[in-house]
């Protein structure tokens, strides 16, 4: 959840600063209103104060039709944007309880969760019983692991060894 609230925030940024520069350069009013993952509002209204009036007053004076036609042409730029809409993105769908998002997307970090777990069960496994490992790039794998390991250890040794010579050439000079 950290990481897509900041991603979120990022983003958020990103687009704040886009519907500023949109409302000064091209004299625009933009209306901006944003819910963070953990329900926070952002709301960013233009240069003009009166901006979401000005807009919502346009909107309700505009013809059925023409609203019908802007929102369709605004649902099929929306269906560009996102390539698998319509397992992602909805809009004509009713809105989605937000509990049972949230319930999922814990749902979802548990099982992956019980994958790792499951993967790093059957590594250690393979450790204790490597007489038991029939994949050659895993045996690949764990011979690398120990080399490195070993030189790891032996760097290790050698570096205690130099500090445990130094520290007695120090007490016979200091005597």
């Amino acid at each position: 959840m950290k990481a897509r609230q900041a991603k979120y925030s990022k983003r958020k940024k990103g687009i704040l600063k886009k519907a500023k520069e949109l409302s000064i350069l091209c004299d625009v009013e933009v209306v901006l209103l944003l819910s963070s993952p953990s329900g926070k509002r952002t709301f960013f209204v233009g240069q003009d104060p009166n901006c979401l009036y000005n807009i919502l007053q346009k909107v309700s004076n505009m013809p059925f039709v023409e609203r019908e036609e802007r929102r369709a042409y605004t649902m099929e730029m929306l269906k560009k944007f996102y390539v698998n809409w319509e397992s992602e993105f909805d809009p004509l769908s009713p809105p989605r309880n937000k509990n049972v998002d949230i319930l999922k997307l814990y749902e979802d970090q548990v099982q992956e969760l019980k994958d790792k777990l499951t993967k790093k069960s059957k590594i250690l496994r393979d450790w204790k019983n490597p007489e038991n490992v029939k994949d050659l790039n895993q045996i690949k794998f764990m011979e690398d692991h120990l080399i490195a390991s070993l030189n790891g250890l032996r760097n290790r040794k050698n570096q205690l060894a130099m500090e445990q010579q130094s520290r007695q050439r120090y007490l016979e000079v200091g005597l």
